[in-house]
């Protein structure tokens, strides 16, 4: 008993230390990329605000087509990229209200410059896993490079803003990739797996 209780101290201790150590890992990076009030504020900001726009007339723009072209293949794709957007953004809220991480800006007012005002929590990004699973699943539906790279560098700018605007930390943003890289494979597999069952 005393060597388990021994142990979990020193798992506890380890555990402490990593959290501190990536803590200040993220501070440093994200005290390089925020910064005072500056002439590009309003550029990321709208970098950042585009991400909506973004995310909602890729999939209902290719299932208009779809339906103009009686084409079921890209009416498919329209519903894969749709369900990965909505699959993000759900499982970004349900991270971020189970988490409670405080934003940038909130927990650490004297290092970050908050450039906008969130009122949610901070882990994971949602601006940036939206923006990932809408690239990701505009990469799986049409895998050329002209595709795959603008989609990725726009998701990419997406996420780089929100460090910028104070209102995420790097690994914020890692989290929130993961998380939209990881629902437009899921929502991909899925409607495969739908579309088998029915034929």
């Amino acid at each position: 008993m005393r060597k388990l209780k021994n142990t979990l101290t020193i798992l506890i201790f380890i555990l402490f230390v990593t959290n501190l150590h990536a803590q200040n890992l993220d501070n440093r990076l994200l005290q390089a990329i925020n910064g005072p009030p500056a002439s590009a504020d309003g550029f990321w900001h709208g970098v950042a605000n585009s991400d909506y726009g973004f995310v909602m007339a890729t999939p209902a723009s290719m299932l208009i087509v779809g339906l103009a072209k009686h084409d079921q293949v890209l009416k498919i794709k329209a519903f894969e990229t749709g369900g990965a957007v909505l699959l993000a953004e759900g499982s970004s809220v349900l991270l971020k209200n189970l988490i409670h991480r405080q934003r940038p800006f909130v927990a650490h007012p004297e290092l970050f410059y908050g450039k906008s005002s969130p009122t949610d929590y901070s882990f994971p990004s949602g601006h940036t896993s939206t923006a990932f699973a809408t690239a990701t699943s505009l990469s799986l539906a049409f895998p050329k490079w002209y595709v795959i790279a603008p989609s990725f560098a726009y998701a990419s700018a997406v996420g780089y803003s929100r460090m910028y605007l104070g209102v995420h930390y790097p690994s914020d943003v890692l989290a929130g990739a993961a998380v939209g890289i990881g629902s437009a494979f899921l929502s991909f597999k899925l409607q495969h797996f739908l579309a088998r069952k029915i034929h």
